[in-house]
């Protein structure tokens, strides 16, 4: 799909499309994008996350709360993902505001998950010094012992929904003559505009 589609389309429309066609060729993990947030100080911070729901309320992914990223979420409230598929030439920008998402949402996820992750959820103090490596297997160790099968869903894990005001799609072109649409939220409903490349 072109991005030159017509206005009335939905940006969560192109963006599922865009996302479909990406899982038929990246090799993995076509759901992962960069995240950008800040510090208290204002001094940026990226990284790659996977983001595992999107709907029309927005782009859900999962962390530790207490983490260097969570506590930078919760702080300012605001984020930004970028999408890149290379096989596809194909990037999509997004900004907006940031929530948790509802307790139940979190543990549905988290008991999806695979059983060395969910105990990893609560061994690892992500993003705080470790000594050594055994320091986290040791961790690893206790709870597994601790839960068996069944660990419940840490407190200071879950989900977080970025709420988007703006979609911006980008699709490579001919000598740099790329094609760029943004959508930008406007009360309950969304206006586009292109860009220059």
């Amino acid at each position: 799909m072109s991005v030159t589609h017509p206005p009335t389309i939905s940006p969560f429309s192109i963006f599922q499309e865009w996302l479909q066609d990406a899982a038929s060729t990246e090799i993995s993990d076509p759901d992962a994008a960069c995240l950008a947030t800040v510090d208290r100080n204002g001094l940026p911070n990226t990284r790659i996350i996977l983001v595992r729901k999107i709907d029309t309320s927005g782009f859900c992914f999962f962390t530790n709360y207490d983490s260097a990223k969570g506590e930078e979420l919760m702080a300012s409230g605001l984020a930004a993902l970028n999408f890149h598929w290379k096989t596809q030439k194909r990037q999509v920008r997004i900004r907006g505001n940031i929530s948790k998402m509802l307790p139940e949402e979190s543990d549905s996820y988290y008991q999806s998950r695979p059983l060395g992750n969910r105990i990893g959820a609560w061994a690892s103090i992500q993003s705080r010094p470790m000594k050594d490596k055994s320091d986290l297997l040791e961790r690893v160790d206790a709870f597994e012992k601790k839960f068996g099968e069944f660990p419940p869903r840490p407190d200071h894990w879950g989900g977080f929904r970025l709420a988007p005001i703006s979609i911006e799609f980008w699709q490579e072109g001919a000598c740099r003559l790329h094609d760029r649409i943004r959508y930008t939220k406007q009360g309950d409903s969304w206006q586009s505009i292109h860009l220059y490349p």
